[in-house]
């Protein structure tokens, strides 16, 4: 396992990086004991760095990471994430913010979180983020809550307008990097470098698209996309390979992200993705997954409000 500086911080965190999302059984059922025994079995192999948030199962992520760190905490680096608590549920008022990072603590089993985030930043407005939420995250890092802030989303331009405009420590942007999509390095990357703000990749198995077993039914892709991953996974499986790792070894080798955020739940996910790590790139074959896909490389799906989307305004009404 490496590890990695994030940005600006001391913070070192693994290559491969835990996300807690499937701990609230949002792509799949599974055994919440065989998720603690992932979680341990994560630590136990090198990985230091989980990522979840109350709005993954309803606050149920952060309940069974929290049962699963207490008594391990030293040495973790935890984030998790604020502003976001349902499908269609976001609140980032400094009053709601500041209830949640104690409740999401107190799930948690901790006393501070090393990252604390505002959560899909494209749902909220600009000016309330900046000027509200930001602040309010800074409040909370003084009174030793949290060691360092950050943004996540998926809208790029949003990201990189937030980050323009006030201080943050990290960046997570997901599926915009990966074997179906690279954008994130046309509009995100090179400013985030440049002002030394550290890089988290979410999402390289595309929320489940690039995975013999398939995505959730809630995916935001769209037919033809799902019909090109399938494609993708038997064009791998020819060459005796395992799409998801092939794509995650995709990710891993980004020259500036410090972490590569993966779902996992069980003890086996934990084990083949960590198989990645010494997983030979196969860059034809990346090429031919890549041409595969023709007009539908670099894809990228409606998120958020309107006025924050990377879309063109006509295509959204």
């Amino acid at each position: 396992m490496l590890y990695r500086q994030l940005g600006k911080t001391d913070l070192r965190v693994s290559e491969i990086g835990f996300g807690a999302s499937p701990l609230g059984g949002v792509y799949h059922d599974f055994d919440p004991a065989e998720g603690e025994r992932a979680v341990h079995a994560a630590i136990d192999q090198g990985i230091n760095f989980f990522d979840v948030s109350p709005y993954y199962g309803s606050t149920l992520a952060e309940e069974r990471l929290g049962r699963a760190l207490e008594g391990r905490r030293n040495g973790i680096l935890l984030a998790t994430k604020c502003g976001r608590n349902g499908v269609a549920q976001f609140d980032f008022s400094a009053a709601a913010v500041e209830a949640s990072v104690h409740a999401s603590l107190a799930r948690l089993r901790t006393s501070y979180v090393d990252l604390l985030q505002v959560h899909d930043v494209e749902f909220g407005s600009f000016e309330e983020i900046v000027q509200e939420t930001l602040p309010c995250l800074r409040r909370l890092r003084q009174q030793g809550l949290a060691r360092y802030l950050g943004i996540t989303g998926y809208s790029l331009g949003m990201l990189g307008r937030i980050a323009r405009a006030t201080p943050v420590d990290t960046v997570l942007s997901y599926c915009h990097y990966n074997l179906m999509i690279t954008d994130m390095d046309e509009v995100l990357t090179p400013e985030l470098r440049a002002a030394g703000v550290g890089l988290i990749n979410a999402s390289p198995l595309h929320m489940g698209l690039l995975t013999e077993q398939g995505p959730p039914h809630w995916h935001p892709g769209p037919p033809p996309l799902r019909g090109l991953a399938r494609r993708a996974v038997d064009l791998a499986a020819a060459r005796g390979m395992s799409l998801s790792q092939l794509a995650l070894r995709f990710s891993l080798d980004h020259p500036y992200v410090s972490t590569t955020l993966v779902g996992m739940a069980t003890r086996q996910q934990v084990s083949s993705n960590l198989q990645a790590l010494n997983q030979q790139r196969d860059p034809g074959l990346v090429t031919e997954i890549q041409q595969s896909l023709g007009s539908w490389f670099n894809f990228v799906w409606p998120s958020g409000l309107k006025e924050n989307s990377d879309l063109p305004q006509e295509l959204l009404s």
